[in-house]
This record gives structure tokens, C-alpha cells and sequence, in this order.
């Protein structure tokens, strides 16, 4: 059967035949496309017309056979949603005028991306068989280049399509607190806890995120633990998969031996609450004011500053006095209190959909060991993904931090639409 252009670009056309015909409009080199119309004629009606959807990255794509069945309905509904609205439309009422735009819209962050996958789907098939075929090699290294090309084209294809398919997580979208608290390891682990506390504070600096000390206890370099609020866009979203326990191997600077030591920290990440997501009760609070303590000042033993306020029914209780006003301390110990709150209420709903399966990243169990930095070794390892990088001092200053984000944000995502499957 033939199709014609706009009929190809219809939802019902099949797969293999959208692929082939709209692969030659994105080759970007004249010459290239010119000599795959050619092999594209050649190779019409063979058997590869009827492979399923990205056969030929067999093991590579991130889209599973079932993925691909749900997109096929899903660019069926795209095509009779974009009828509708391109019709008669004045019968809908407001209400569901503007839930079928809603639709049409979000349906649409899928199934472009998707229909540009398809292209590219038949864009490499065809120089895949150029590059096999060719005797001409100035074409096949032209044809090599455009493949590696179509490829970073498949993965960022794949990285939308998978995003628009999950569900919208909300808290994702807004800031974070933070919480650092020295593990086993005495000195060391203090001093790696400040460590961590700047690695955060560099890579928020290069994110364009506000990053701010709601509490701390330290002395010198060491940090013993400390509350941050990280403000902006996507902040919890980025940061989520840092929660756990981070562990460090290295020669202390007190050994004289020169053994290695092993010191541990706990990262607590928590979606920032507002009063939108979650109801405090006045009556569910207990507040105690109390004399500060730590290092001298005018402040310190003197007066009623610091704040202790605990939630009744669920036994959270959170103290603060890193402010020498009492009205300070309390709204800072009010803001942890919300998130602790609403991070129980998410886990607790996470824990119950996530029942049947054990989740691969982001539990935030204290017990956890999430990664290692080998200081010997210059590496940096997260065991939840198997991922080694050999780049400690960039990960440790901030910069190469996100590549380690990047690959756990993309697990995440993929675990998620394996439950969706």
C-alpha cells in the first residue's frame, strides 16, 4: 500500500512507513540525503518495514515493546483530539473546552516527541545500511557522523517522551531542606560533613539556587550537623537522590600510620512545605523556649531564645537557636517542622503504591550507603546505580556533581515507568 505525505503523518499510518518517509527531511548533509533516498527506494518493501519500532537499536533504547503500544494509543488519541479542535468546537461548553485543550496539550508533550522518534528511527536504519553498503567512504564517514548524531537525537527523544509519560510529581517542581548530620567516624566525619555542606553550597551557586543556613552546629571546618533551606526551581527534583548515607575512605590528617579510615555522613533531602501542602494545628503543638548553648556570646545562657517545638501526634520534635531572636527561631523551626511532616505524609503514600517492589534509588534510609568517595583512589562511587566516576576533586567542588544527578534522575525515571508497564 502507498501513502502520500499527509497521509503518513496521520496516527493510523503504520509505524515502519512514517519512519521512512519523513527520515530523509531531517539528514542534514545534502549530499547524504540525496544518497539515502536512493538506498530508502532500494530497500522498499523489504522485510525491515514491518520491524517493530527501533528494532534495529535492539538493547539500546530505553522504550520497551509495551511503551511503544501505549505511545501507538496514545498517537491515535493525539490525531482525534486534534480533529475535534480543529472542528466545530462551539457545542463544547468552557469547562470542557478547556479540559480538551488541557488534553490535546499534554498529550502533545508525548507524541511530538515521539513522532520524532519514529523519523529517527528510519533516519538510522537507512544509514546504518549505507554504512554496511557503501564502497564509497568518504559517504560512509559522512553517514557515520549523522548517525552518532540521530543517536544523541534518540536519547533526548526518549528523555522527553519518558518525562511527559510520568506522572507530575509537584513537590518536585519547588526548593528543598537539606539536613547533614556527622555519622560514624568522630573528627573525620565532622570534617567530611562540612565538606558536604560546600559541595551543595558550590553546586547551588552554579544552579542559580538561594542557599541558606537555617541551623548548623560546627567548630572550624568541622560540621557536626546543619539545616539548609535550598531555594528555586527544580531544587527538590535535583536533589532527592542525595538522601542517604555517604560514605568516606582516606588518610585522615591525625593518622600517623598512614591507614585508611572509613567515616560515614547521613544527607536527608526534604520537599520545602508550605502551608498549601500541609495543615499544622496550633493545638498539635507543644513550645518550650529555653537558654541557648554552644560557643560564648552575649546571647548564650542569658536569655529564653532558643526554641523547641514538638508535633503531639506524631512525637516530631525540632529545636533551633541559631538566631538570637526567639520569633526567629521559632518560624525557622516551624519551616523543618512542616517539611518533616510533609516528607512523612510523601513517604508514607510512596510506601504503600511501592509496596510490592523495593525501590532502587531515592528511599532516604538513613541506613542506607548511597555512595563512596575513595580519596585514594580519586573516585567517586554510587552504589545504586553501579557508577564509578574518577573525578572526585570536580564532584567535590560542585561542578561534576550533576553528572552524578543526571544518571540517577534517569534510573528513577525508567524504574518508574517499568511500574507503569
Amino acid at each position: 500500500m502507498h501513502y502520500n505525505y499527509c497521509t503518513l503523518l496521520s496516527s493510523r499510518a503504520p509505524v515502519a512507513a512514517v519512519a521512512a518517509a519523513r527520515a530523509l527531511t531531517h539528514v542534514r548533509h545534502p549530499l547524504l540525503a540525496c544518497t539515502l533516498r536512493s538506498y530508502a527506494s532500494a530497500s522498499r518493501g523489504k522485510s525491515s518495514q514491518h520491524m517493530p519500532p527501533g528494532s534495529e537499536l535492539a538493547g539500546k533504547s530505553n522504550l520497551t515493546p509495551r511503551i511503544h503500544e501505549r505511545l501507538q494509543h496514545l498517537r491515535i488519541r493525539y490525531a482525534d483530539l486534534n480533529t475535534r479542535m480543529s472542528g466545530d468546537i462551539s457545542d463544547l461548553g468552557r469547562e470542557e473546552l478547556a479540559k480538551v485543550s488541557k488534553d490535546f496539550s499534554d498529550t502533545g508533550q508525548i507524541v511530538l516527541p515521539y513522532n520524532r522518534l519514529l523519523e529517527l528511527y528510519g533516519e538510522l536504519t537507512e544509514l546504518q545500511q549505507m554504512i554496511d553498503e557503501s564502497k564509497d567512504q568518504s559517504l560512509r564517514t559522512l553517514a557515520l557522523e549523522e548517525r552518532q548524531v540521530a543517536l544523541e537525537d534518540v536519547a533526548e527523544a526518549e528523555r522527553q517522551i519518558i518525562n511527559g509519560l510520568l506522572p507530575k510529581d509537584q513537590a518536585e517542581s519547588g526548593g528543598a531542606i537539606l539536613e547533614i548530620r556527622a555519622g560514624t567516624g568522630g573528627d573525620e566525619a565532622s570534617l567530611f560533613s562540612g565538606e558536604l555542606l560546600r559541595m551543595y553550597e558550590r553546586h547551588s551557586q552554579l544552579r542559580g539556587w538561594k542557599f541558606n543556613t537555617i541551623s548548623s552546629l560546627e567548630e572550624g571546618d568541622r560540621v557536626k550537623e546543619a539545616t539548609v533551606e535550598v531555594s528555586g526551581r527544580g531544587v527538590f527534583g535535583a536533589l532527592m537522590f542525595e538522601s542517604g548515607v555517604h560514605r568516606v575512605q582516606r588518610v585522615p590528617a591525625t593518622e600517623t600510620q598512614g591507614r585508611i579510615h572509613t567515616s560515614t555522613v547521613t544527607v536527608a533531602v526534604l520537599p520545602q512545605a508550605t502551608d498549601v501542602h500541609i495543615e499544622v494545628r496550633e493545638s498539635d503543638l507543644r513550645i518550650d523556649v529555653f537558654r541557648a548553648s554552644g560557643k560564648g556570646g552575649q546571647h548564650v545562657n542569658t536569655t529564653d531564645s532558643a526554641v523547641r517545638i514538638t508535633h503531639l501526634p506524631t512525637g516530631l520534635a525540632v529545636e533551633n537557636q541559631q538566631e538570637r531572636s526567639q520569633l526567629r527561631n521559632k518560624e525557622k523551626a516551624m519551616q523543618i517542622l512542616r517539611a518533616r511532616l510533609y516528607d512523612m505524609e510523601r513517604q508514607k503514600l510512596d510506601n504503600e503504591r511501592r509496596a510490592s517492589r523495593n525501590r532502587l534509588i531515592g528511599t532516604g534510609d538513613r541506613s542506607e550507603k548511597c555512595r563512596t568517595y575513595n580519596f585514594a583512589q580519586s573516585r567517586v562511587t554510587d552504589h545504586r546505580i553501579n557508577l564509578s566516576l574518577y573525578d572526585l576533586e570536580g564532584i567535590m567542588s560542585g561542578v561534576s556533581l550533576q553528572h552524578i544527578i543526571d544518571r540517577l534522575r534517569i534510573q528513577h525515571d525508567l524504574d518508574e515507568l517499568a511500574d507503569m508497564s
